[in-house]
């Protein structure tokens, strides 16, 4: 969902290059290229630099995201975590996220905190439309949309197995939530739903009612999670991942929390709005099996984290109906924050028996 965005082109320009130029000597910017809407939870600024290097010119793309300064979609943005991490992914693993440059602290340069990495060329699956009803996706070959699940889970699955004390990866936890995993996670998600939207919440309290009291152990060491493991988070080139993106949400946890997200959000995209699923991609039972075979062991409570994944993504709708009341894109006693996609397909799913 995006936010409207005044940001003045050359002033941007200006500032970004006077800000570039102690990192890159005499380095020159010559477009900006600004979004008329930003996201809530961080803007996106693509330019392209020239410097002189040993007498020749030498150019390279780059892409800035900037921390929400406006409005925010999550209570606490974890802006310099997020650099932190992909930082760590980028320099010490395979997992493909775009080569990270500079983080500037300050909000002097651009009005809040930023980071710099390259420009990674490619296409993304659309939320809007979901890529199920439209966009590109519904365009290539099945067995392309068949690549580009399973390479994707095979990097969730990769990010899930790395050692999270070697790379020092404990920055991941917020103890202010309780013990990592599910602990943290509901206590989190319950202060965010408050935060969100003061309205009525009827299916994500009953939800949540039912996940508390249902929270089942997580035996295994927590690992590092994506937060948002979605192939609408990815770069692809061809049914190739060339790069992950969005790590505002990663935590420590169990893997299912991750491999239920991957599979909610893309049955929301499709039965969630009342679209047939697209041919190519594997089935759900396939891509437990799959996961299983890569991880090294049996995945534990799906039923659980699917509930989970639905009560989160309510969560998260909640403030982007909160947003659209805020904006005046919708009026104050719309019922949206609480009664949308996916506050029915979770409320389905809770009524399926669980």
């Amino acid at each position: 969902m995006p936010v409207p965005d005044q940001r003045d082109p050359e002033i941007t320009r200006q500032a970004l290059t006077g800000w570039l130029g102690r990192h890159l000597p005499g380095a020159r910017i010559p477009t900006v290229e600004t979004p008329q809407t930003s996201g809530f939870s961080n803007e996106t600024l693509m330019f392209e630099a020239e410097w002189d290097d040993g007498g020749a010119t030498r150019r390279e793309p780059f892409v800035a995201r900037v921390a929400p300064a406006k409005y925010q979609i999550f209570p606490e943005p974890r802006f310099e975590e997020q650099y932190r991490l992909m930082r760590i992914l980028d320099e010490r693993t395979a997992v493909p996220v775009p080569p990270i440059r500079w983080y500037e602290p300050s909000p002097d340069v651009l009005g809040a905190e930023f980071f710099v990495m390259g420009r990674v060329d490619g296409r993304v699956p659309t939320d809007m439309p979901p890529y199920h009803m439209d966009g590109w996706v519904t365009e290539v070959p099945p067995g392309e949309r068949a690549a580009m699940w399973w390479s994707t889970l095979e990097i969730i699955a990769d990010l899930h197995r790395q050692d999270v004390r070697n790379l020092g990866l404990g920055f991941l936890d917020q103890p202010r939530w309780g013990a990592p995993g599910l602990e943290q996670r509901l206590n989190y998600y319950e202060h965010y739903l408050h935060w969100a939207y003061e309205g009525p919440q009827e299916t994500a309290l009953r939800a949540l009612e039912w996940l508390k009291a249902n929270r089942p152990e997580e035996p295994d060491e927590p690992v590092a999670l994506w937060g948002d493991a979605r192939i609408g988070n990815v770069i692809f080139q061809e049914g190739v991942p060339a790069a992950v993106l969005d790590w505002e949400t990663a935590a420590l946890g169990a893997p299912e929390e991750d491999l239920a997200w991957f599979m909610f959000i893309d049955r929301h995209h499709c039965e969630g709005v009342g679209a047939a699923r697209l041919d190519g991609f594997p089935s759900y039972p396939e891509t437990v099996a799959r996961y299983e075979e890569l991880l090294g062991r049996p995945v534990r409570n799906m039923a659980y984290y699917e509930i989970l994944s639905g009560f989160k993504f309510s969560v998260i709708m909640a403030r982007i109906g909160q947003a659209m009341i805020d904006f005046g894109w919708i009026e104050e006693t719309a019922d949206f924050p609480y009664n949308n996609n996916c506050t029915q397909l979770l409320a389905r799913i809770l009524g399926e028996g669980r």
